[in-house]
């Protein structure tokens, strides 16, 4: 009986050895092939023939300014919560994808095929724009709120905007900047008083907006304010000090001035002046060729309008328009 358990015991521990063996071998290659496996991507569709969706990056592009987003409108240029929902679906269902000042100047437009871009910029920095609730979220009905809610309902608008701020905007909350840039949104300047610069001396001029970009660098660092706003739509009496200058040991260099109201800006790659770059009053029906008239004209005319190839390496128009294409774009012209 002793020969036969040493010898029963034997055979199971060379079974038990092997199927432990068996099982450490399934379980390297197990791990081998979740190392060495290679992801399945799905290839991107090449974008369609820029005829086939009348693709026009050399047309017209609208950038609309807004003020307070407010219960109760006290100016012409302001909108109710709902008012302001209504446009944004109004952009949506027409095919508009918001961009930011900066990306629009730069000309860093990387849109679906057939869309179209859109601006949404916001001046003077108030609580109506952005505040945040007694738990810390944004406040649903400020301007960012309702951006944020949208985008949450239609993830492909990408509700991004510029918001031109003044020193302690959004009455002073620490909180204001840093979410802003963490969601997207660029920071403009719109200096540090709302002054009119047509008031000032030129050292006044420098002062503002030095002042102001200091003020949203100290508040949200790292961040690059490259567009500004003219308050009032006031150029200083030097043109150019709006677009650039230096105060107090710190020089300043915007790459677009944005004006106030009146028509559609060029695209940015072609007969564009980034010193004066055009916006369209949004309001309420009480400012002359404000955003839902130039809306209708650009809905009627289409072929005026900047539709996107879907190719972010080129730029597709008509041939009719080639003369139109800065001299600084041609090695990315696709005329059709």
């Amino acid at each position: 009986m002793t020969g036969g358990s040493n010898t029963i015991l034997r055979l199971v521990s060379a079974a038990a050895l092997a199927a432990a063996l068996t099982a450490c071998a399934a379980v390297d290659k197990e791990a081998t092939s979740a190392h060495t496996a290679v992801p399945v991507t799905t290839p991107k569709p090449p974008p369609p023939n820029p005829a086939e969706i009348a693709a026009n990056e050399l047309g017209f592009v609208p950038v609309l300014m807004y003020h307070q987003i407010t219960a109760n409108p006290a100016g012409e240029y302001d909108q109710t919560p709902a008012e302001f929902r209504d446009e944004l679906e109004r952009l949506y269902r027409e095919g508009y994808r918001p961009v930011t000042a900066a990306r629009y100047i730069s000309g860093d437009l990387d849109l679906p095929a057939g869309t179209h871009p859109v601006v949404l910029t916001f001046d003077d920095s108030t609580g109506s724009q952005l505040a945040f609730t007694d738990t810390g979220a944004v406040a649903p009905d400020s301007a960012a709120g309702i951006l944020a809610e949208f985008g949450a309902r239609y993830p492909d608008f990408g509700p991004v905007a510029t918001f031109y701020v003044n020193n302690e905007p959004f009455g002073g909350d620490p909180r204001a900047l840093p979410w802003l840039v963490a969601n997207g949104h660029e920071i403009g300047a719109h200096t540090a008083d709302h002054a009119n610069l047509a008031s000032l001396d030129a050292d006044g001029v420098q002062r503002e907006l030095v002042q102001n970009v200091r003020a949203v660098t100290t508040a949200a660092p790292g961040v690059a304010v490259r567009t500004m706003a003219l308050p009032l739509g006031v150029y200083p009496r030097d043109h150019t000090l709006a677009t650039v200058g230096s105060w107090d040991g710190t020089p300043y260099r915007f790459d677009a001035v944005m004006l106030v109201g009146a028509n559609p800006a060029p695209a940015p790659y072609g007969a564009v002046d980034p010193g004066g770059v055009p916006r369209i009053r949004s309001g309420r029906g009480a400012v002359p060729f404000d955003s839902a008239y130039w809306l209708d004209w650009l809905a009627a005319n289409p072929d005026q309008r900047y539709t996107a190839d879907g190719d972010p390496a080129r730029i597709s128009f008509t041939s009719q328009r080639a003369t139109e294409l800065d001299a600084r774009w041609l090695d990315r012209a696709n005329p059709y």
